[in-house]
């Protein structure tokens, strides 16, 4: 005799308290980054002003994690995978409670989470040391990071309206192998900006979380490199 499932038992309930599991996690990690955010401002620095690369790194920065963030909510609601829902929560989490310091960086330095001018602007000011192939303070290669972006342009690694459509369209291995090309791609872009700035600024709070970004990212590329490569 067959066990009847209920509502209370089913896949699809169990797959609802994972996803709403996941937001929850995503919502503190906001919090936790905000407040974070705001104590590291306490470190004595210049406060950045409104055209700084500081500001435009903080606020194109925040919209590129957002859609990271986005892509991994999505692939956890299209597979069942371990790896890759353990690796799409760690990337939502993370970067969200980044996305929540560098909220909290514009709101102690007084200025507006947006600009009226064009996204990557800051990305075409003089580095610090009048070098485009530059070396950042931690002696990171800055050859490829330090490139000029025009202003207005689309950020690096960012995924198309139609990449999200599609992703969210797909399941099983499929969604894993599209959600792990488009992540890559927005994890190199990510890593090109974060070494951009580190090119054009010298602030500690700013420096210290774009390092971070830099060898963290450099780690889940080579991660994600292997989980595609288990799929093709």
């Amino acid at each position: 005799m067959g066990v009847e499932l209920t509502s209370e038992h089913s896949p699809q309930r169990g797959r609802t308290r994972l996803v709403v599991g996941g937001v929850l996690l995503v919502l503190v990690a906001l919090v936790v980054g905000t407040l974070v955010g705001r104590a590291t401002t306490l470190i004595a620095a210049p406060t950045p002003d409104d055209s700084s690369a500081e500001a435009g790194f903080a606020r194109d920065m925040q919209t590129h994690h957002g859609q990271a963030v986005e892509m991994s909510l999505i692939i956890r609601e299209r597979t069942d995978d371990p790896e890759i829902r353990l690796l799409a929560l760690d990337i939502a989490t993370g970067q969200t409670q980044q996305q929540g310091q560098m909220f909290a960086w514009l709101s102690v330095w007084g200025l507006p989470q947006t600009s009226s001018g064009p996204s990557m602007q800051w990305m075409s000011l003089p580095v610090i040391n009048g070098d485009e192939q530059g070396v950042d303070h931690s002696g990171m290669d800055m050859t490829e990071g330090s490139e000029s972006a025009a202003p207005g342009e689309s950020m690096p690694g960012m995924a198309t309206p139609d990449d999200l459509r599609q992703l969210s369209s797909l399941s099983g291995v499929e969604a894993e192998r599209l959600y792990l090309e488009l992540m890559m791609a927005h994890h190199q872009g990510g890593v090109a900006m974060a070494e951009s700035v580190l090119a054009r600024s010298d602030n500690p709070q700013v420096t210290t979380l774009a390092q971070n970004m830099v060898r963290q990212q450099s780690k889940e590329l080579d991660y994600m490199s292997e989980l595609l490569a288990a799929r093709s």
